[in-house]
């Protein structure tokens, strides 16, 4: 069954240390977009993060945050450089006085200072072992997984009720064919006919011109072929493999078939149903767009 690329997935974990939380949302996209935010402290596993998320979503925009929150409180989760602020402090209570202006807000500006502040590039306590953390990325990865199967049964039934509405306008094509050529056959011959009553011309090559004339205006192996490819396009829906390209493949060759229909016809009532084949196409192009 198709997958769609937009998806949502989120995850949790939570002792007495700390708490761990991913998140993750896909949109489509051509080609697997990462876009990661996690401590820095987990630098180091970057390449392993992302070797995971493409084996598991294969494609598409996918924003993934991992938030660590540690609970033990112990110890501040940042660092004070004391020297530079006792440095700080003298230099611009220094320049207050100098200047005659109050210093209410020292403090204030002191630890907004460069480099006064600094996170703890350490590793939190009990959190040494990543595979914690990883666990709780695949259970995130697995629920937008789940999302996405959601989201491309949901596309599934739309296409079906595309392929019938083209499947229909094909069949409306085939029936008003045969009625067709008899109209351009009975346009011909009325106007040859005052023709020859008026000129001489030779009738072996009046035949042949003829000949040439409906073969160019036979579209029989258009449809045969937009029969073939319709057929198609809903046997790749059920494949269990990720199919989107080769969906939308199918989609250009469906279109060039209803374009040649359309061109070749010369008939108001088929081109009328090839206009309207040509709109849900285009939803189905639309909608491919985001197949996986």
């Amino acid at each position: 069954m198709i997958k769609s690329m937009t998806g949502y997935g989120v995850a949790d974990f939570e002792n007495e240390q700390c708490r761990i939380q991913v998140e993750v949302k896909t949109l489509n996209s051509k080609f697997l977009d990462l876009s990661l935010k996690f401590p820095k402290q987990y630098g180091e596993k970057e390449l392993e993060l992302r070797n995971l998320i493409s084996e598991k979503l294969v494609r598409g925009k996918v924003s993934l945050t991992i938030e660590v929150i540690e609970k033990n409180y112990e110890q501040l989760p940042v660092s004070i450089n004391r020297s530079l602020f006792h440095a700080y402090v003298r230099e611009f209570k220094g320049l207050a006085d100098q200047a005659d202006l109050r210093t209410d807000d020292l403090f204030r500006l002191v630890l907004q200072s460069p480099n006064v502040l600094s996170n703890h590039s350490e590793t939190p306590r009990d959190l040494t072992e990543w595979g914690l953390i990883a666990q709780v990325v695949e259970s995130a990865l697995q629920k937008c997984n789940e999302f996405r199967a959601q989201e491309g049964a949901s596309l599934y039934d739309k296409f079906e009720e595309n392929l019938a509405a083209l499947a229909n306008g094909l069949e409306r094509i085939r029936t008003e064919d045969p009625i067709r050529k008899s109209r351009i056959k009975d346009k011909i011959r009325n106007h040859f006919s005052e023709w020859l009553e008026e000129s001489s011309f030779d009738q072996n090559r009046f035949e042949q011109e003829l000949i040439y004339y409906f073969e160019r205006l036979d579209i029989t192996e258009e449809i045969v072929r937009l029969e073939t490819h319709l057929r198609y396009f809903s046997k790749v829906l059920q494949s269990e493999e990720t199919q989107g390209k080769k969906l939308g493949f199918i989609g250009q060759e469906i279109g060039r078939e209803i374009n040649t229909i359309g061109s070749k016809a010369n008939d108001v009532t088929v081109q009328q149903t090839v206009i309207q084949m040509k709109d849900e196409l285009e939803k189905i192009k639309e909608q491919v767009l985001n197949i996986l």
